[in-house]
């Protein structure tokens, strides 16, 4: 079983979580063993509370994150150009040593953008003209106008794309076949499925 991180920080925007979390964690058919494990992670492992006034206990504390996972999901949220979250780096860095996916949406991918992180890779944002207001950036000629991009292991997105978030993050992961996340996606911007039974949504 493969571990996905998704980092919270104090207010993160909980719409941005729900729907790609709930298809990673998602029961395989067929009685398959369970592929990913979906887990949090704060600055401490002490409560947290969503945009929407959802309260979260993490599973870990950034001192306490496992080695072994294989995608960390930023979250955006109001937190993320406040002092405490530059903690957060460290563990975006191995991430990349590792060549885990990472995924950041929204405020989160101005974060990673504000570090350097996007210089030489293909993103989006939400608004180009704020990175380019901070020294470390320089990644303008690979900033896309797309609610999301994929380029290789690094998935990026703003605040209004989370089902192609999702999905770009599920294809950079292989998580699923690419028929089936196709099917999720097109599911959730209300095209109607092939059948009441397929892929990674069975609920209906």
């Amino acid at each position: 079983m493969e571990k996905v991180l998704f980092v919270l920080l104090e207010e993160f925007a909980d719409w941005e979580l729900a729907s790609l979390a709930a298809a990673l964690n998602e029961e395989p058919e067929n009685g398959q063993a369970k592929r990913y494990l979906v887990e949090t992670v704060s600055l401490k492992k002490e409560p947290i509370k969503s945009i929407g006034g959802i309260t979260v206990l993490p599973d870990y504390a950034l001192n306490e994150v496992p080695t072994d996972f294989s995608a960390l999901i930023l979250i955006g949220g109001n937190s993320w150009r406040k002092k405490e979250s530059e903690d957060v780096m460290e563990l975006v860095h191995y991430a990349i040593s590792r060549n885990a996916v990472l995924g950041a949406i929204c405020d989160a991918a101005y974060f990673i953008g504000s570090h350097g992180i996007l210089n030489e890779v293909k993103h989006a944002a939400n608004f180009l003209e704020e990175l380019q207001e901070v020294p470390l950036y320089t990644g303008e000629k690979y900033f896309e106008a797309k609610q999301a991009v994929r380029d290789g292991s690094i998935v990026t997105a703003n605040g209004s794309a989370i089902f192609e978030f999702g999905k770009e993050v599920m294809l950079a992961m292989d998580a699923f076949p690419k028929a089936e996340i196709l099917e999720w996606y097109d599911f959730f911007n209300g095209c109607i499925p092939k059948s009441r039974n397929f892929g990674m949504v069975r609920f209906l």
